[in-house]
């Protein structure tokens, strides 16, 4: 019986190859390790490229805030030389510090608690 004649034997079917050659495995595994090298180089540009960009991105970064660090540091040093100068530059002119405590004026009425 051949193959066509049987309608169940193709899922069965084992394909009988003879064993792979010395020489065989050597060029897979020669092709293996090749391609195992070329992902380990690309993977290492790609980290390179990834921190160069972000270098660049923290470098954009601190160049566009120095003017902002810069006047930080100004008003730093004005309120440690003189702490009352910095008090009166509130909006206010001075500030309150606590907690807030609500109390109602009248206790709840019952017809409230019952919906």
């Amino acid at each position: 019986m051949t193959t066509e004649e049987q309608p169940n034997a193709a899922p069965h079917m084992r394909l009988n190859h003879p064993p792979p050659s010395l020489l065989s495995k050597f060029i897979a595994f020669i092709l293996g390790a090749g391609f195992l090298v070329l992902a380990f180089m690309f993977s290492l540009v790609a980290l390179a490229v990834i921190v160069v960009v972000g270098l660049g991105v923290w470098g954009w970064l601190w160049w566009k805030t120095r003017a902002v660090r810069k006047q930080m540091r100004e008003q730093m040093a004005e309120q440690m030389n003189n702490p009352a100068a910095a008090a009166s530059a509130t909006r206010d002119g001075f500030i309150i510090e606590g907690e807030v405590i609500r109390e109602e004026s009248s206790p709840p009425r019952p017809e409230r608690l019952l919906r």
